[in-house]
């Protein structure tokens, strides 16, 4: 079967890293803001500027990384964003002890973890591409994105067990050394016989400006990537901007206790994993771009179902249902995006093009966050997430209906070893 596949050992290092920092993540999730109210006392308004601020501000400060990381060895800057959010995350457990902690110091950590983790993505998309044939992307990406979903539906009950039983900076550690331990499986690669050539710059050595924007140019003009693009921004943004209002709508005008609130989202995890394993399967039988349409459009019906959740046991099962199916899509979903992307991206530009993907997300959530909690203030919590959902469901709309031809063939400085199959 494809999906127990061979990939070579090098990347079972990559994946290994992968897995310890996505759990790492998944135990971690949620810590500075419970730090914020336990530790130092914020209020929501200080809670939602963390939250929005590591996203913003982040993503602002990765645009020079596109370039930066494109014309540079990709192992080396992986291992450094492992190291830089190591380092950042530590300080935090460290000020705690010392007695020095402050609101501002979760604020910059967060912006530090945020650009790291743009430089990072960008990077091992890069790097995965020369690494792994083209035929065994969909694969790779499968496995990368069962473990997501898996990390994230153990991840944080464990988290927060910890830290009832532990402390408040007790994931944070955790987060922190799964970084290490991620940067260290990814050093091993080398000694496995990975090779990392440095790409070749046709150009001048120095950043440009034009560099900066050169990842937004290459989608905004390719055929089949622009609408991709405008299609994913949009249904993750407005997925996001409505789960602060289902917050506010559950647990304040519905009365679900908190336990309840993190049941209905928790267990239908066990979807994405599901939809993750399922994704090599559905492109073997309907090719990859029937595969991320049929996908597409079926992630965008779900969301609308929960405009209509009620009080007690039925809105329980409701939410259950909704969140099943709706991660269930986008864990099959996911990963032929993730493929798809990289198929049909020049090699000496997917550094720069997945840097310009993850900032433009983290804009779009910021933004129709904030609009949609204006929304809600102007009209209700249940309404706006009406408006989402029927807004989701024309999403389709914006789904490529062509095939280009693929660019997965590397340039000579490029071109990967051929990989181990053992």
């Amino acid at each position: 079967m494809a999906g127990r596949r061979a990939l070579g050992r090098r990347f079972g290092w990559l994946w290994a890293a992968f897995a310890v920092s996505s759990y790492g993540t998944g135990l971690g999730f949620g810590a500075f803001p419970v730090i914020a109210v336990l530790v130092l006392h914020s209020g929501p308004t200080q809670v939602a500027a963390l939250a929005a601020t590591g996203r913003a501000v982040g993503a602002v400060m990765a645009v020079p990384l596109g370039p930066w990381v494109e014309f540079r060895r990709k192992r080396p800057v992986m291992i450094a964003m492992d190291l830089t959010r190591f380092a950042a995350l530590m300080s935090v457990p460290l000020a705690f002890a010392l007695g020095l902690l402050s609101f501002a110091q979760l604020l910059v950590v967060s912006v530090v973890v945020a650009a790291a983790n743009i430089a990072f993505n960008a990077a091992s998309g890069a790097y995965l591409k020369a690494l792994v044939p083209p035929e065994d992307l969909i694969v790779a990406n499968s496995r990368f994105e069962s473990t997501t979903w898996t990390a994230t539906t153990i991840g944080p009950p464990l988290g927060g067990a910890a830290i009832g039983i532990f402390g408040p900076v007790t994931t944070v550690i955790a987060d922190a050394v799964s970084y290490l331990l991620s940067a260290l499986g990814i050093r091993a690669i080398g000694a496995v016989g990975g090779t990392d050539p440095r790409p070749t710059r046709p150009t001048a050595p120095r950043l440009r400006a034009g560099d900066l924007l050169e990842g937004w140019r290459y989608i905004l003009a390719h055929p089949t990537l622009r609408p991709l693009f405008f299609n994913v921004l949009a249904v993750n943004g407005l997925i996001m901007a409505s789960e602060p209002l289902i917050l506010v709508l559950l647990l304040g005008d519905l009365g679900f206790a908190p336990w309840q609130y993190g049941l209905v989202f928790a267990s239908p995890c066990v979807g994405g994993l599901i939809g993750a394993r399922l994704a090599p399967r559905f492109v073997r039988r309907f090719g990859q771009r029937k595969a991320m349409l049929i996908a597409g459009v079926s992630r965008a019906c779900w969301p609308i179902g929960l405009a209509f959740v009620q009080p007690g046991v039925p809105g329980m099962v409701l939410i259950i249902a909704v969140q099943f199916g709706l991660v269930t899509c986008i864990g099959l979903f996911n990963p032929v995006l993730a493929t798809y992307r990289l198929d049909h991206t020049a090699p000496e530009r997917v550094a720069r093009t997945l840097t310009a993907w993850s900032i433009s997300t983290s804009a779009s959530i910021a933004a129709l966050t904030a609009v949609w909690g204006l929304l809600a203030a102007v009209t209700t919590p249940r309404t706006a997430i009406a408006i989402a959902g029927v807004l989701l469901l024309t999403t389709p709309l914006l789904l490529p209906r062509h095939e280009p031809v693929p660019q997965n063939k590397p340039t000579a400085a490029e071109t990967p070893e051929p990989v181990d199959r053992a």
